[in-house]
């Protein structure tokens, strides 16, 4: 993809900036920024970001306030084969559920490759949308994620918090 078709916007949400990579048409990306090292503004919807950059930042507002559980922007998984297969499977866990690793690695077939799941599980570019933070422990535990773990349990609770009691029990 060339450099020049890239759009970049920060979006301030309840668990700090985010950055938002789209090309014209496709999410890229959304990454947690440290926010000791860059300013914190907040991302407004302006007529001079393609449409894919308003409808994901109009998405995730509409996640952070509740109101949405399922995102549904054009997105663009750059990595391998595996690494896409692994995150395709992450798009399978519903709002306010969760699933273990090993849940992960027996749904995908490949339970010897609980590791390697995992580890690209962490290599997740497009956090929030490719919910990566709704898979736990075997034991329940929070383990590993790129936006530190008091991100991923205020995300579960914030799920929890959204969806119904039905939604609230865990597939595994």
């Amino acid at each position: 993809m060339n450099q020049e078709n890239i759009f970049v916007e920060q979006f301030q949400s309840p668990v700090g900036a985010l950055q938002i990579s789209t090309s014209s048409d496709k999410l890229i990306s959304v990454l947690f920024i440290e926010s000791k090292t860059k300013p914190m503004i907040a991302a407004e919807i302006t007529t001079n970001n393609p449409a894919i950059m308003q409808q994901t930042i109009l998405q995730l507002q509409e996640y952070f306030e509740g109101k949405r559980k399922i995102f549904d922007m054009p997105i663009e998984m750059n990595g391998t084969d595996f690494q896409k297969t692994v995150w395709q499977e992450l798009l399978n866990i519903p709002f306010g559920k969760t699933i273990s690793y090993a849940e992960q690695s027996k749904r995908m077939k490949n339970e010897k490759a609980i590791r390697a799941i995992a580890s690209t599980n962490g290599k997740n570019q497009i956090n929030i949308i490719i919910p990566c933070h709704r898979v736990i422990g075997s034991d329940g535990s929070l383990t590993g994620y790129g936006g530190d773990l008091w991100v991923k349990k205020w995300l579960l609770q914030h799920e929890e918090k959204f969806s119904s009691a039905a939604e609230r029990q865990s597939l595994f």
